[in-house]
């Protein structure tokens, strides 16, 4: 689906990413590299292959789009130790990745150091056109503002059936990407964490092979909400 946020058009794809095709960049964020074995780590015993299936969703992506420049956007790690926890086949695949383009890590909340094992420059926002990227949104009014952190998903009545996906959250000047890592999991967009960053916007929501735009007054409520706080980073500008 072609969007635009603040005068630049971007491709929200299927799959969770944006493709920036004036600037051959790829976006995705919150891949959460070994979630799976941190929550080991805890007694929590989960199927440790969230890493993998991560990375076979992301190398086609890869290799259809053969974007120049690659932005991960923060939280593409779980946790400071991950990198050591992955498979070596796994830890390959992602080395291999990552020379194939200029890879630009945003730091996150979960991995707050740059990666040591893996190339790639590292910077806590990026300022391109007028986009900036982030991980964590600003409060307040940010335009040309692409972030992740929040997992937004979307919550929606179809017929008789309800369904919930992962989704962007939109309104023409800002965006909040869906986590794209298989265990990241997904926040409702009416949560209250959202309310400071918007008003109106539209729910992209992720379908198999399309996504699906439902305004905010058409989305669903879940049972519960949870509640975020949010921080600031400032970086480096790419005329």
């Amino acid at each position: 689906m072609e969007i635009s946020v603040n005068g630049e058009h971007l491709v929200a794809l299927p799959i969770g990413a944006l493709y920036f095709a004036a600037r051959e960049t790829l976006i995705f964020s919150d891949l959460h590299f070994e979630k799976g074995s941190h929550f080991a780590t805890k007694g929590v015993l989960l199927p440790p292959y969230d890493t993998r299936t991560t990375l076979r969703r992301l190398a086609p992506l890869m290799a259809s789009h053969q974007p120049k420049r690659v932005i991960s956007l923060g939280d593409a790690f779980h946790d400071g130790a991950a990198e050591a926890r992955m498979d070596e086949a796994d830890a390959d695949l992602l080395k291999s990745m990552t020379r194939s383009a200029a890879w630009i890590w945003i730091l996150g909340n979960h991995d707050r150091a740059p990666p040591a094992l893996f190339s790639g420059g590292v910077e806590q926002a990026l300022r391109m056109g007028r986009l900036t990227f982030r991980h964590e949104p600003l409060t307040g009014t940010e335009p040309g503002e692409i972030a992740g952190h929040l997992h937004p998903a979307a919550r929606v009545r179809a017929g008789a059936r309800v369904f919930r996906r992962r989704c962007f959250a939109a309104d023409g000047e800002r965006l909040i990407m869906p986590a794209f890592g298989a265990y990241a999991g997904g926040l409702n967009v009416l949560d209250d964490a959202f309310a400071p960053l918007f008003g109106e916007f539209r729910a992209l929501i992720l379908g198999a092979g399309a996504v699906y735009a439902f305004p905010s007054g058409a989305l669903l409520l879940d049972p519960q909400a949870n509640h975020r706080r949010f921080g600031s980073a400032y970086g480096m500008t790419i005329p």
